[in-house]
This record gives C-alpha cells, sequence and structure tokens, in this order.
C-alpha cells in the first residue's frame, strides 16, 4: 500500500537540503581569489628550474613550453649547459621549440619532457634547428611581451609561424588551442625523440597508431633517469588531417617485410627508436586548431578513457575556467594578508609550486604500473610518484600535514605499495614513474612515515609503515649501510660523502624510532634511538666540526671545513652539515662547547665570507644561495636559523628569518635563490612567512620564528581554522616580545602539532627590538 510521506519529514528534508545548499554557497562566498597572486614565471631564471606552463594540482600533465634542445652530453662528457634545463625552460632563451607534457618542478637532476608539439607553417620542417637561427627548424622566435603565465593557463604568440600558442591542463589530461593565419601549410608536429636530458638512445622505443582522421594513440619508453619508463598517450584533433606522416626511419641491418611500405607518408602505423610526426591541415585566418593530449602510466586505452571523461567537449575556456576553479580551492587553504603586495605574491606562488608535486600516477579506473612493471590498482588511495625526497622530507610533507592530510597519507600509502613491489623491499629514495633512481642519500621515505604516524595522520597499516621503515633501514648493501650498521659512521675510504650519509642515516633512525614509540613498539624504538645517536661518531673535537672518519676509525688528514669537494659531505660544506642534528639540536650545542661558543658559531655562519673557490666544484650552490655562509639555495641548511630556539636567545632568529625571506624570494623570474626542488624552497616560505618551522619532522614541535604575514587563516581538513594573527607588524618590527596561544601566554618557542591541529589562534606581538628576556 502506497503510503504518504510526513509533512514533517519532507520540510526536515528540504530544510536540511537547503542547509547544505547555503553552508556550500557560504564555503564559495568565503574564498578569495587568490589565483591572481601566482606568478608561475618566478623560479624559470637561472637557478629557480621551475616551469611556467599549465598544470593543476599534483597532476599527472604539466604541460609547459621547451626552449631549447641542449644535450645531456658533449664530446663523451657531460654538458654542463644542459643544467639550466632541467625544468625544459629558460627565460633568457627568445626561442620556444615546442610544448611537452611532463615536467619537474624545480628539480637539480631531470627526465621526462614527453611528446612534444609544435604547431608551424609554411614549408615543413621536422627538426627543431638552432637558437640562433629559429627558421633553421620548426623552432620559433618569441617575446615575452606576448607571454602570459597564470595557474592551469600558458600563452605565447609564436612569431615566426604567427600562430597564438595556449595551453591548460586537467589532472591527466593537456588541452593545446592553436589560432593560426590563413594558410594551405598548416602543420603539427609531434616530436617523439624530444625530452629534457637527452642523449644517444635514451629513447628506447616509440610507437604510434593513426586510429581515424582525428585520434592518434601510442607510447613512448625511455631510458633515462628513471630506466624503464614507458607512457601512453590518446591524441585528439578537433578537426579532420589533411595528411600526415613521419620523418625516414633510421637504417638498421634487420628491418623485416616493413620495406614493401612507404612509411614515411599516411601510413597508419609507426614504429621506431626515434619518431617525429606530422599532420597537415588547411587552416582559415584566425581558426583555431585545438588538441587534447591525454595520457596514462598503463595503457593507450587507459588514456583514451582519461580523455573522455576529464575533458569530453572542446570548450577550452571552460577547461581553463574549472581547472583555475580547483587551483583557487587548494590556494584558499590557506588566507593571508601581508603589508606588501609583494609578500603576498611570493607567498601565493610558494603555495602553488608546493602544490606541484608529487604528482598523481594512475588512471581514473585507479590502475597504473608499479615498481614491478606489472598493473595494480589502487584500491583505497591515491597513488602517487615523483618523490624527491632528500627535500621535500623537511618542510613539503610536514606542510602536507597541516594542509593536505589526506594526500599526504595517500602519499605514504603509495610509499608502502612502492616497498611491496621493490625487490629490495625498500621504501623509495628519490623515484618516479614506477621506477627508483637511487638519486642521493639517506632513507627520508621513513621522515615522511613517522612524521604522518607522530602527528595521527594515519590512513594506513601503521605497523606495517614501520615494518617498512626498519627494513629500509637494514638493506645492508644500500650506500654504505652495512658499515653504517657496524661501525656506527660510514667510513669515507669505503664510501663517499660519508659525513653527510652519517649524519642523516642517524637523523632518519630517530625518526622511525618517535614512529615506534607513537605505536607502542619499544623493542624498535631502543634499537633505532641508540643508532640516532651516531651523529657523534664523526665529530671531531679538536677541530669542533663533523669530519670524515676512515675504516680504521682515524679522523682523514686533508680537511677543508669550507670545501663542498671531496671532504665527505654532500652538496655541502663541514661548517653547514655540522649543525645537522635536528634530532637533538640541545645535545649538539652541548657537544660543540655550550650555549654561548654555539651562538658565535652560528652569527658567525651568517656574516662569515665565503671565496669564490669553494663554487668551483658544484653546480648547485651558488652566491645567489647564499648569505654569509649560510647556504639557504640547499636544502640541509633549512633548519639552522632555527636552532638558535635551543640557546637562551631564540630572538636571534628573527631578523635573520626576515632577512632570508627578503633575500631568498622575490618577485620577478629569477626570484627564487636556489632549485625550488619540488617544492621544499617553497614550503620553507610558507612555514617561515606563518612564524613557525618544522626543525625535525617525526616530532610533534614547531619552532617559533618571526612571521612575515599580517594575519592568516589555515582553513584545516577537519573542518577547523588555525589562525595566525600579528600585533604591530612592519618591515623594520622583525622581532617577538611575546607570543598568545589562544589567549594564554607561552613560555617556550614552540608550537605543538596537536594545538594547531585542533584549531585556535596563535598571535605574535611585534617589535623594532629584540626581546632578550625571552624571545
Amino acid at each position: 500500500m502506497l503510503q504518504k510521506t510526513p509533512f514533517c519529514f519532507v520540510a526536515g528534508a528540504l530544510l536540511f537540503a537547503f542547509s547544505i545548499s547555503t553552508n556550500a554557497q557560504k564555503k564559495n562566498s568565503d574564498q578569495k581569489n587568490l589565483i591572481q597572486y601566482v606568478d608561475p614565471m618566478i623560479g624559470t631564471a637561472k637557478m629557480g628550474h621551475t616551469y611556467p606552463g599549465a598544470t593543476v594540482p599534483f597532476g599527472s600533465v604539466q604541460l609547459s613550453p621547451e626552449t631549447d634542445t641542449i644535450a645531456y652530453g658533449l664530446n663523451g662528457k657531460y654538458n654542463g649547459e644542459v643544467y639550466k634545463y632541467c625544468a625544459g625552460y629558460q627565460y633568457e632563451d627568445k626561442t620556444i621549440v615546442g610544448f611537452s607534457h611532463t615536467h619537474f618542478s624545480g628539480t637539480g637532476h631531470s627526465d621526462l619532457g614527453d611528446f612534444l608539439i609544435m604547431p608551424t607553417t609554411g614549408k615543413l620542417q621536422l627538426n627543431p634547428g638552432i637558437a640562433s637561427k629559429p627558421q633553421s627548424g620548426y623552432r620559433s622566435a618569441f617575446s615575452h611581451s606576448t607571454e602570459k603565465a597564470e595557474p592551469a593557463y600558458y600563452s605565447v604568440f609564436l612569431e615566426d609561424h604567427k600562430i597564438k600558442a595556449e595551453l591548460t591542463a586537467t589532472t591527466r589530461v593537456g588541452m593545446h588551442q592553436y589560432t593560426f593565419p590563413k594558410s594551405n601549410e598548416a602543420h603539427i608536429i609531434l616530436d617523439l625523440t624530444s625530452g629534457i636530458y637527452n642523449y644517444d638512445k635514451k629513447n628506447v622505443w616509440t610507437f604510434v597508431r593513426i586510429e581515424n582522421d582525428t585520434l592518434i594513440t601510442g607510447y613512448r619508453q625511455t631510458n633515462g633517469w628513471a630506466r624503464t619508463r614507458t607512457v601512453y598517450f590518446a591524441m585528439s584533433f578537433n578537426k579532420p588531417i589533411k595528411s600526415y606522416g613521419q620523418a625516414p626511419l633510421e637504417k638498421s641491418v634487420y628491418r623485416g617485410f616493413w620495406g614493401r611500405f612507404d612509411q614515411t607518408k599516411n601510413f597508419p602505423e609507426m614504429a621506431g627508436q626515434n619518431l617525429k610526426l606530422f599532420f597537415d591541415f588547411d587552416t582559415n585566418e584566425g581558426e583555431k586548431i585545438k588538441i587534447k593530449m591525454a595520457l596514462s602510466p598503463v595503457s593507450s586505452a587507459g588514456a583514451l578513457e582519461n580523455m573522455k571523461k576529464e575533458i569530453p567537449s572542446w570548450d577550452f575556456e571552460k577547461v581553463k575556467k574549472q581547472s583555475q576553479e580547483v587551483w583557487n580551492k587548494e590556494l584558499n587553504k590557506v588566507q593571508v594578508e601581508t603589508i606588501q603586495k609583494e609578500d603576498l605574491v611570493n607567498f601565493y606562488t610558494a603555495m602553488y609550486h608546493a602544490f606541484l608535486g608529487p604528482t598523481e600516477y594512475m588512471d581514473l579506473d585507479r590502475n597504473y604500473k608499479g615498481l614491478d612493471m606489472n598493473v595494480h590498482k589502487a584500491e583505497n588511495f591515491t597513488n602517487y610518484t615523483s618523490y624527491s625526497l632528500w627535500d621535500t622530507y623537511r618542510a613539503l610533507h610536514p606542510l602536507f600535514n597541516i594542509v593536505q592530510p589526506k594526500r599526504n597519507a595517500d602519499m605514504v600509502s603509495s610509499m608502502l605499495a612502492h616497498s611491496d613491489q621493490s625487490v629490495h623491499k625498500m621504501l623509495p629514495i628519490w623515484s618516479h614513474y614506477a621506477n627508483e633512481n637511487w638519486c642521493m642519500i639517506g632513507y627520508h621515505s621513513v621522515s615522511v612515515v613517522a612524521d604522518a604516524i607522530v602527528k595521527g595522520n594515519i590512513s594506513f597499516d601503521a605497523e606495517k609503515a614501520l615494518q617498512a621503515c626498519v627494513n629500509t633501514a637494514k638493506v645492508p648493501y644500500y650506500d654504505g649501510l652495512e658499515f653504517y650498521m657496524d661501525k656506527g659512521y660510514v667510513p669515507e675510504d669505503k664510501n663517499g660523502s660519508s659525513v653527510s650519509k652519517t649524519l642523516e642515516y642517524a637523523y632518519d633512525d630517530w625518526a622511525i624510532a618517535q614512529a615506534a614509540k607513537k605505536l607502542g613498539k619499544m623493542n624498535i624504538y631502543n634499537e633505532f634511538i641508540a643508532r640516532s645517536k651516531n651523529y657523534k661518531n664523526v665529530y671531531d673535537e679538536k677541530t669542533g666540526f663533523m669530519r670524515p672518519k676512515l675504516n680504521d676509525g682515524t679522523f682523514k688528514k686533508e680537511f677543508d671545513p669550507l670545501d663542498t669537494h671531496g671532504q665527505g659531505f654532500i652538496e655541502g660544506n663541514s661548517w653547514n652539515y655540522s649543525l645537522y642534528v635536528p634530532q637533538d639540536p640541545a645535545d649538539m650545542i652541548k657537544m660543540m662547547g655550550g650555549n654561548e661558543k654555539f651562538k658565535v658559531r652560528l652569527d658567525s655562519l651568517f656574516n662569515m665570507h665565503l671565496p669564490d673557490k669553494y663554487f668551483e666544484n658544484t653546480e648547485d650552490i651558488t652566491r645567489d644561495g647564499i648569505i654569509g655562509n649560510y647556504v639557504h639555495g640547499n636544502e640541509p641548511s633549512h633548519h639552522v636559523v632555527y636552532l638558535y630556539n635551543w640557546t637562551d636567545s631564540p630572538w636571534k632568529s628573527q631578523d635573520k628569518i626576515r632577512m632570508i625571506l627578503k633575500k631568498m624570494y622575490r618577485n620577478g623570474t629569477d626570484g627564487l635563490g636556489g632549485n625550488d626542488d619540488f617544492g621544499q624552497m617553497s614550503a620553507w616560505y610558507i612555514f617561515s612567512s606563518l612564524g613557525f618551522y618544522p626543525v625535525a619532522p617525526g616530532s610533534d614541535e614547531y619552532a617559533l620564528g618571526s612571521p612575515l604575514i599580517k594575519n592568516a587563516i589555515l582553513n584545516l581538513e577537519n573542518g577547523k581554522t588555525f589562525e595566525v594573527a600579528t600585533v604591530n607588524q612592519s618591515d623594520k618590527n622583525v622581532f617577538v616580545s611575546k607570543v598568545l596561544l589562544n589567549g594564554k601566554e607561552v613560555s617556550k618557542p614552540f608550537l605543538k602539532h596537536e594545538d594547531l591541529i585542533n584549531g585556535g589562534k596563535i598571535t605574535f606581538y611585534m617589535t623594532s627590538k629584540p626581546n632578550k628576556k625571552k624571545y
């Protein structure tokens, strides 16, 4: 029998629905237009190594221009010029060779640059030519005056071809819009030989199918930084192709029976190590040729499904608008006010850079290729790739534990999947695209795992994660670990960069101990807290520096604490690395002679002069990133300025923090003092601007500093807000006279994660003179 629904239920349901709608509208109305303050061009000159192209937060596609084709090798040796092109783009260049779909942001090594597309007119050319003569190839001159870069949007006018290029993107699909002049010689070049950090035989194989007159599918396999990397694609045009073809194939001893076909023109199947394709069109004046390029880690069928679902139409402006709305939502997780607009631009550009990676690595059906080269499904998490962990464990992942906790927990789950698929049973060191590339030192994934466990950001099996950390820390053949476990240090005559490795292993071991303690695994805690003291084994009391020790237990005789070459350190010198005991600053200070001596040491770090000869042997450290002998442009020193908090003079950190914020981060293309390193430099800026910093991830404490912002609201995923307020903020008032947390004055210069994540308010009272009694 059909029953009538009671009126009160209907009214209640309508009221509930109205409430949800009203709350959603209120939430949207509370959002500010923050993308206007993002400048993707910051860091595209000199050492920043950022790219200006179109992408979405943590997106799989990074659609961006390449400005040259510098080879990795020159006369059989490493070509140092290639270092400038880690992101494919250098602001000083005057030509563009095309637009490719995958990039790293701010790294000091590189790969990717997949599927380069270039629109051209006139005589067909299938080589890029040279920068001094852009007409010698398909590249084009351009002017920065016609260039525009916003979150999820990039445009430029290609002068030699009279084409306006516009780019936007979703997570897995790049969308191109090219406005052509009238021409019966309009071309779209698809160069499958092009890539970043290119060299002979980097391309293993490429395969392409012309499915119909608007759809192309295929894949590209490379042997680069990731030595077994395959990316699949589906490429669609909004207009039928007039004709197509490829450059003549390279000659080979064996060619099978394909010689019966003319494969250079209108042959629908192409395969080879180095394919260069062209697609011809007739165009009217102002006609827009649009392209959708979808990527997949699994198959071209997966790429096609990604395309159909993420960009079902050809409405470029709609895609751009939706992707920019996604950016605005993410940026609104932290709403700040600053005195100077320049600081607002720096802050939200830092937020933008911090949210570029790690990147999603799975199809919409959740399938992805694993480290074992098999296809896996991410059942209960989003799978991510590209972990620059030597950089990002320090501040980026701790930042995610505050403003991106769900994503960070999924990143830990991704790392656990990596460990499961690894024949070494290790968590990632520096991994991307189903590959471990073993770059840099330490096993800092354990820091990311431990920080999430200690801060209660757990949607993964915490005990399994802890065991994965333990397994990773006990692989004897990994980078001197057998010596470290046996002797308590890495001997320099057995394994290079030995002091850096000893110090970083000791910190990682401390992080494992903190996770074990949180989970009540005291046997693991006791084992790894003992290992975490190994930094003492490379400290030389006579010189007062960390120093390389040999296998026989003696210190290496030739020693210069300012040198970055041959001294047992990687990308740093002993002056900076001797301060790397983030897990126990108090003990380090005692070991180095106590409070007064340590303060003098820190003061001199910022004031001394580093002679030019100490820059000769490293491309990662330049004067742009140095203040005195303090190296902010490289990560091992990022915690150093906060070490004053463990002395009786925390105020000494405050003016220096504000100095670093102003000197190392500026508006303009050369506005970063070093590689952004997948967001680590930017994360330092965000934390320090807000007035606190995670000196030792794996701890539940942040060290307080000197905030740059006037006011900030952190909109947390748990629905709560944490406010950072300042009183008497100005460029001169860089010292802190007192701090209130929820109205109560704090007695120590530290903030607990629990107090932050539970919501509340911290207020910094700013002054032009230091409070030497407390702050």
